[in-house]
């Protein structure tokens, strides 16, 4: 049985209307909590948000539709007042909607033509400031659908879509398009920005979006030894990433989006640089001295992270560490290369041993052991918690936060990181 989860990050309470589920009862979600309600199977509906009396902005959902798949998606056609994002549960490569649509709204209202906002003006309702509160049904406003054309189109449904005989608009209807499976689905609304916020244990240790710089597959080299950079080659500041497994892999470094005095907010979803290594192979990453983040296997949560810095500003040097609370894909090393011999982590695979209840399996039915600390799909496990603690232990990998892992540095701005 599927959930919707909704949470309102704005300082006011939001009245949403619920049909298909709930009895079709509205509900309100309190300023920066979060409800759920309980979904059928292969069931379907929206949830509206309200606006002074008015319908806005809603998530229409159908679970487990054609090919056991879900299909979600953000429609504006019968108003807007606020932002709101939706998607599956821990997967934001299925979020739909412009989470900040009101923002774009109100900055092309102020770029807006006197003439363009007088044939607008009818559809569009200001506050006592002179700002835009909402705006109207889109569907029935042609030159208003125009206009939202011009800063949301593929962001969200802004006509009627495929309906009736018409073909639609081929970017709305691509909003149709199916989810991964079916998940809860996790609806987020917010007057500022409505992308969905990350756990607070996450901002810990060490905003613009970024490319991904896909790098080539580095093949091992021949003989039982895997091929290592020679060290003078390692230019500037980055990672000398080794694949010590059986099989290709890929390896994603995220810099956080932002940092703190000891806080950080980590990055989910926008990967600075990726790299495919062929089994038993090892590459160097060059990264800007001022990347402060992690890498991990593949870019799907429950994983092992090896969380590092390159320029502490206490001392300049790289400094970095495992962590396990996030989940557990296998194991790994961290090391120093400026010749100090420093390393921490371990090499020994944890889950074969694993008690079941430490156990889950991942979107891409991958069995790994769930998160230690919980995150936006499930709460923290104890199980796992208590397995890693007696096995590897918190000096070895972050479990459960706090302190007493230790921390390798190294005086070049390099580290080198084994994946097991």
């Amino acid at each position: 049985m599927p959930d919707i989860i909704i949470t309102n990050k704005s300082g006011h309470n939001q009245e949403f209307e619920v049909h298909g589920w709930n009895h079709s009862l509205s509900i309100v979600v309190k300023p920066h909590s979060t409800s759920k309600i309980h979904a059928a199977d292969k069931s379907s509906g929206a949830i509206i948000a309200v606006h002074d009396g008015h319908e806005g902005e809603q998530a229409e959902i159908t679970f487990n539709g054609f090919g056991g798949n879900d299909f979600i998606d953000i429609s504006n056609i019968v108003g807007a007042g606020g932002n709101i994002t939706i998607q599956q549960e821990g997967d934001p490569s299925t979020r739909k909607g412009d989470p900040l649509f009101m923002q774009n709204f109100r900055n092309a209202w102020h770029k807006a033509s006197p003439e363009r906002k007088a044939s607008l003006r009818s559809n569009v309702f200001l506050d006592g400031h002179g700002q835009v509160s909402r705006i109207g049904p889109i569907k029935d406003h042609p030159e208003l659908e125009k206009f939202v054309r011009s800063f949301a189109d593929g962001k969200t449904y802004i006509g009627v879509g495929a309906w009736g005989g018409s073909p639609g608009n081929l970017h709305d209807n691509q909003q149709s398009a199916a989810a991964h499976g079916t998940k809860n689905a996790q609806i987020t609304y917010s007057d500022e920005d409505a992308t969905p916020s990350h756990p607070p244990h996450l901002a810990h240790r060490v905003g613009v979006e970024k490319l991904v710089v896909q790098a080539r597959v580095v093949p091992a080299s021949h003989g039982n030894q895997a091929h290592e950079h020679n060290e003078n080659h390692d230019s500037g500041s980055g990672v000398r990433v080794s694949n010590r497994s059986s099989k290709e892999q890929a390896y994603f470094f995220y810099d956080n989006y932002w940092n703190g005095n000891g806080t950080a907010g980590a990055n989910f979803d926008h990967p600075l640089r990726s790299l495919r290594l062929a089994p038993h192979a090892t590459a160097f990453v060059a990264l800007p001295n001022t990347f402060k983040g992690r890498v991990q296997r593949g870019t799907r949560l429950p994983a092992t992270w090896v969380e590092f810095q390159l320029n502490a500003s206490n001392d300049h040097a790289a400094h970095g560490d495992i962590s396990l609370e996030q989940g557990y894909d296998g194991a790994a090393l961290i090391h120093a290369t400026d010749g100090s011999g420093r390393v921490n982590g371990f090499s020994h695979d944890i889950l074969p041993n694993a008690p079941r209840a430490a156990v889950t399996k991942r979107a891409d039915g991958v069995e790994v052991l769930a998160s230690t600390m919980g995150n936006w799909m499930a709460g923290p496990n104890k199980a796992a918690a208590e397995y890693e603690l007696k096995t590897v232990g918190q000096a070895k990998a972050y479990i459960k936060g706090g302190t007493g892992t230790e921390d390798v540095a190294s005086k070049n701005q390099r580290l080198a990181v084994e994946f097991f």
